[in-house]
């Protein structure tokens, strides 16, 4: 008899279906959705990608009023070029092999018609050539800038791009580009795109794009739904809208449900009607009516976010590298390399960063740690959910075990743009993968060890490897940390490179308590108190009678406790409440457990305190700051990075644009950023699980909606109605996912501002880095849901 070959997807099905029985709740709430995750086997190939209820399509059903060619009736132009690189890509002397092979494009001049000013979008059609390249896309280049167009093969794409907004009298020309990115294995020898119909056209209604007050024409909600015992808010204009009362409509039936009365206020960003049906808590499928204004259905479910994981769990399958992702590439870069003491490891594994094809370990690890949480969340009430994620966890896990170098040192990260050819000692060979043997990396890592052994139960020899290594790199972390102190961070490009003084302490807290927890040895549990209690220097006391509550409960960078711990772009901004909840856990009856406690009050009372100045959105804003923060030269610069000359002083302007607390205090709503490095998706979701964590372990409401808020804005309750998770709810756009496609459940870097503002700004033009898919977002919304599932 043979045997029978045991494979992860083989498994994960076996458990689904010896369970099916029995399956407390469905796969997942919408059908064909539970439908889609079986036929992919339990998303093992991406899922497939609906382009119904995207933000583009919804563009296109607007009306014309005004259409000018660009182009005239030639019929089309063919942008044709051959794809085997011919040398080595070369990049800048900082980072040379953070490089492409060049690009290749197609432009037209604009002498007959350079004022644009009567129009605000643009048209055009392409064909992309079947059997070219599984992923085919090209930027257009225009006064939007930069546009990246996702496109099917083999059919003709109908692409629109706003332009209101943008300066458009005086246009010099068009082009269309496509990047030499090297050739994945199924690559052709060339590629072709054809384009035609290129025409400018105007629009009745063009795309929000900018602001806080929704259109009057829209219903801003949660897209996905909500949550049967959250808060459920909509909102809509009240500049504009007079309607008293709301309807809450089956959509299955057309019944009136529920109604109620709309409550009208002027916030700190303008007058807004609110519809507040939180008292309504019937699980279904719903309809919101507001006068002449309608939402399409939405769920109301207790299990409302489990679709979002399958779709998210999906775009990280689709982000893997070194494994074949079907539709997307092959197996993929075994030919990237770190070296180190005469040895050499292959950097292929994990996930790649972005729309790039980059990657950073502890990256990694955030997101594996983020499975491993929505795995424990989960396993007991949808365990074919739970098997998927604890899959893709292990596949985190293998890349950050095998990355070790065993004395310390890792490969920690690399900035990368192009696929290579898979065959070692060939010209596009890469051994630059940067190395790191720092403390802090260190104790991270072992905590994301000691998690996962305390949360795979079914494979002892792993776990008794990974107590192992998280001992190992616990030890490399506390040696080095009594030898040296915070040793200084060398690479500029990986995101512990901002690590404040206090963000080291409490990571040094949480790994130690984590230990503990895993062994039971005394000595962490000395460590871990030492470092909890040491770490309440850093947190600014909570306010005092009749000072704005603003100004107490955040934590500082270092013990002078004047600049504010930000974050811009990667945030691990939970990390505070991550080692204080767990050491009021672990050690309730040690003498600081009381004082513990009383920080983490004062940190949530901050949390609420932030909360009006973006009500009625839920969004958390980005925290007090300084206007001297810049004279912390070392900790302005390691946040600002790339800022270049005149950023301290520009600062002050962009903390103006906030809103004041006092002569030297404001508060912002989103970070202020100086650099390409912009969008706040990662940083409100880490200052959510902040939230969830404050608000479990003080069993404080209101900390657990303020959790649950930012959940709501990325998947719609924003003020331009657009879904940040490409497939969950409706209204979501295209994203920059310049290597891998389109893929469902990718997230971006997130909404971002114009200029000095503080205001939200999310432009349809297609770049990066604020709409560019980020494995960072994902894992910050896995570990979010994971700490709101009940």
């Amino acid at each position: 008899m043979k045997p029978i070959l045991t494979t992860p997807i083989l498994l994960t099905l076996v458990g689904y279906l010896s369970t099916a029985a029995a399956q407390p709740r469905p796969l997942a709430n919408d059908s064909l959705l539970a439908r889609q995750v079986l036929a992919t086997g339990l998303a093992h190939a991406p899922l497939p990608v609906d382009t119904l209820h995207t933000m583009e399509a919804a563009e296109r059903r607007k009306p014309v009023t005004r259409s000018h060619d660009l182009l005239g009736p030639e019929g089309h132009v063919a942008l044709s070029f051959a794809t085997t690189p011919q040398r080595r890509a070369v990049g800048s002397p900082g980072d040379p092999d953070y490089a492409t092979y060049g690009d290749t494009r197609i432009a037209f001049g604009m002498d007959h018609l350079r004022d644009w000013s009567a129009y605000n979008r643009l048209y055009f059609e392409v064909y992309p050539v079947e059997g070219g390249a599984r992923v085919m896309n090209l930027n257009v280049r225009t006064p939007a800038g930069s546009h990246l167009v996702n496109l099917v093969p083999g059919r003709w794409n109908t692409c629109t791009l706003n332009l209101d907004g943008y300066p458009r009298a005086e246009v010099r020309g068009i082009s269309f580009t496509a990047a030499l990115n090297g050739r994945d294995q199924a690559t052709a020898d060339s590629i072709t795109y054809l384009i035609r119909n290129v025409r400018l056209q105007q629009v009745e209604r063009p795309l929000k794009t900018l602001g806080w007050m929704p259109d009057t024409d829209a219903i801003v909600y949660s897209t996905t739904g909500y949550r049967t015992g959250d808060a459920k808010t909509a909102i809509v204009n009240g500049d504009t809208r007079r309607e008293t009362t709301y309807s809450l409509v089956d959509a299955s039936t057309g019944a009136v449900v529920h109604q109620g009365a709309m409550a009208y206020a002027n916030t700190t960003i303008g007058r807004y009607g609110v519809a507040d049906f939180s008292g309504f808590r019937r699980a279904g499928s719903y309809i919101l009516r507001v006068g002449d204004l309608a939402t399409p259905p939405f769920r109301i479910a207790d299990t409302l976010w489990d679709d979002s994981l399958w779709r998210v769990v999906s775009f990280l399958f689709g982000q893997r590298c070194g494994h074949p992702v079907p539709g997307v590439h092959g197996t993929c870069h075994p030919d990237l390399f770190s070296e180190h003491d005469g040895r050499r490891i292959s950097y292929a594994g994990g996930w790649h960063d972005a729309g790039d094809l980059s990657q950073q370990t502890l990256q990694t690890g955030d997101v594996t740690f983020a499975l491993l949480e929505a795995y424990r969340a989960t396993k007991a009430t949808n365990p074919a959910l739970a098997a998927r994620l604890l899959e893709e966890a292990r596949w985190g896990l293998e890349f950050i075990l095998r990355q070790r170098y065993g004395d310390g040192y890792r490969a920690s990260s690399m900035g990368l743009l192009i696929w290579l050819d898979g065959v070692e000692r060939t010209f596009d060979d890469i051994s630059s993968v940067r190395l790191q043997n720092h403390s802090f990396d260190n104790f991270l890592h072992a905590a994301y060890e000691a998690y996962a052994a305390m949360t795979i139960d079914d494979d002892p020899a792993l776990r008794q490897h990974l107590i192992g290594v998280a001992a190992a790199d616990y030890d490399f972390a506390s040696k080095q940390y009594a030898d040296e102190g915070i040793r200084p961070f060398a690479h500029i490009y990986e995101h512990s490179y901002n690590t404040s003084e206090s963000q080291y302490v409490a990571t040094a807290a949480w790994a130690s308590a984590l230990m503990h927890q895993l062994t039971g040895k005394e000595e962490y549990a000395r460590r871990a108190i030492d470092f909890g209690s040491r770490l309440l220097a850093y947190q600014q006391p909570a306010a005092s009678p009749g000072k704005a509550a603003e100004l107490g409960g955040y934590f500082c960078r270092d013990l002078t406790r004047r600049m504010p711990v930000h974050f811009n772009h990667q945030s691990r901004d939970a990390i505070y409440m991550q080692a204080l909840t767990l050491l009021i856990e672990l050690f309730p009856r040690h003498a600081d457990a009381t004082r513990w406690t009383d920080a983490v009050r004062a940190y949530g009372d901050y949390l609420k305190a932030l909360m009006p100045y973006t009500a009625p959105y839920g969004m958390v804003p980005s925290g007090t700051y300084r206007l001297d923060e810049p004279t912390d030269e070392a900790g302005f610069s390691a946040l600002n990075i790339f800022a270049g000359e005149g950023a301290d002083r520009e600062f002050a302007k962009y903390v103006r644009a906030g809103a004041r607390v006092d002569d030297l205090h404001y508060v912002r709503r989103f970070p202020p950023w100086f650099t390409i490095y912009n969008g706040n998706t990662a940083v409100m979701l880490a200052t959510g699980k902040a939230a969830a964590l404050c608000g479990k372990a003080l069993g404080d409401e209101e900390l657990l909606r303020v959790a649950a808020e930012q959940l709501y804005w990325t998947v719609g309750k924003n003020p331009f109605g657009q879904s940040l998770i490409y497939g969950e709810g409706r209204n979501y756009p295209q994203m920059n996912s310049f290597s891998s496609g389109e893929l469902t459940g990718e997230m971006p870097v997130g909404i971002r501002t114009l200029d000095a503002t503080d205001v939200p700004y999310w432009p349809q033009t297609n770049n990066a880095c604020y709409k560019e898919v980020w494995t960072t977002s994902a894992g910050k919304w896995i570990s979010l849901v994971a700490s709101l599932t009940p």
